[in-house]
């Protein structure tokens, strides 16, 4: 069943803050295998004009994701996650995240597009600070694959 295209357009209220911290860069960086000194060392990011350790680029999207679960758990969206693949990500930054950042996300549905019975969901996630300024947006791609038979 096609998602409902009056969806496109709603904005869900912002996350509450997520607090970066150094560890969990670090961790990240390891785990995506990115060897940058600024990752992980406070000097090498403050040596490039940054005031602390910043985040890979990849790092904001576990926060954003998270932020999307309000749309995918919308009961009146009507989206069936079991069906769902992950099918595109894109950032835009303002600056990059860095440790100590407190960082709320604002979910919008931009999109709602059926293709071949499938059902394509765009979600773009602002991504603010404390004192309210833009650090990134993300758009996340879903595609929730048609029942069979559909």
């Amino acid at each position: 069943m096609a998602l409902d295209q009056s969806f496109v357009g709603r904005t869900y209220p912002p996350t509450a803050p997520y607090e970066v911290g150094r560890e969990k860069i670090r961790e990240f960086a390891e785990a995506v295998g990115d060897a940058n000194p600024a990752y992980v060392d406070a000097q090498a990011a403050r040596a490039l004009g940054h005031p602390d350790v910043i985040a890979p680029p990849t790092f904001v999207f576990a926060i954003t994701f998270k932020a999307a679960g309000q749309v995918i758990e919308d009961p009146q969206l009507g989206l069936d996650y079991s069906r769902v693949v992950h099918g595109d990500q894109k950032f835009g930054y303002t600056r990059p995240v860095r440790a100590g950042d407190r960082l709320t996300v604002t979910s919008t549905i931009e999109s709602i597009k059926s293709l071949a019975g499938n059902d394509v969901l765009s979600v773009r996630g602002e991504v603010h600070d404390a004192d309210g300024a833009h650090v990134v947006t993300a758009h996340t791609m879903l595609v929730a694959r048609a029942a069979e038979g559909e």
